[in-house]
């Protein structure tokens, strides 16, 4: 592996989620390059910092029994046997109708138990991609303000091609672009501005089960979500939720007005 192949790829190895094949090879271009290395470790470092200094809320683990066990139906009241002797299949048929209703019961809200856990794990990575490419000086791999030229640079590191527009003219000019991960997986991450305000927008393929909703707050970033296009656009900064917001779902849209 040469520079250019490696510097993409030292996030995603300080967190160990590139796979062993790729990192065998990373870990042997940093070891002979004193430029790799340099940023190898501070990435590391940075990683450290990180989690030692930015807090951490997890939901309580017995929340999600607490909701599960109120949402299952009470165990109906046995029938003496002589009631049921005679229809052994009326009786079988109960029970499974019950069971499915339990079960039914139960996948629906394990399901959108799992859905509200993945968000917020999925934000807390959103702020934390965020924080991290701000803090160590990396926001940007391509700097651009040219979509012929980001476009083209995102679409040939990803297995998908997203909308890239310029938004000075709103007062959201593009800064450039780089390549981060999102839940394991390669995402295009563009980088805006808004006076002093950064705005990092993730932006993947739609998945069938739609966006997460709405804007919400996390570690003092906000965090505003839009689809449009076939795309998931989450877009975090400090800039006010109600700016953050209108900008992204701009975006979504592929019309992004200025602000009021």
């Amino acid at each position: 592996m040469n520079c250019d192949e490696v510097v993409p790829l030292l996030a995603a190895a300080a967190d160990g989620e590139v796979d062993p094949l790729r990192t065998h090879a990373l870990h042997k271009h940093v070891a002979g390059c004193e430029s790799c290395s340099l940023k190898y470790a501070a990435m590391v470092d940075l990683k450290r910092r990180l989690r030692a200094e930015l807090p951490y809320h997890a939901a309580p683990a017995a929340l999600r029994a607490r909701l599960v066990a109120r949402a299952a139906p009470p165990a109906p009241a046995r029938p003496p046997w002589s009631q049921w002797s005679d229809r052994p299949w009326r009786w079988f048929g109960g029970g499974v109708l019950v069971g499915g209703l339990a079960a039914g019961l139960i996948w629906g809200l394990s399901a959108v138990l799992m859905r509200a856990d993945l968000g917020r794990d999925l934000s807390a990575s959103i702020v934390a991609r965020h924080t991290r490419a701000t803090l160590a000086g990396q926001l940007v791999e391509v700097a651009s303000s040219d979509h012929h030229k980001v476009k083209p640079w995102l679409s040939a590191r990803l297995d998908y091609s997203i909308p890239v527009d310029d938004w000075a003219k709103s007062g959201f000019p593009l800064v450039g672009a780089r390549i981060d991960r999102l839940e394991g997986r390669p995402v295009a991450t563009l980088v805006y501005r808004r006076r002093d305000h950064v705005i990092d927008v993730f932006v993947r393929p739609l998945p069938s089960q739609g966006p997460m909703p709405a804007v919400h707050p996390v570690r003092g970033f906000n965090i505003a979500i839009a689809a449009g296009s076939e795309m998931e656009w989450f877009a975090t900064s400090d800039l006010n939720p109600n700016e953050l917001a209108a900008f992204v779902q701009g975006l979504a849209r592929g019309a992004v007005a200025p602000p009021n």
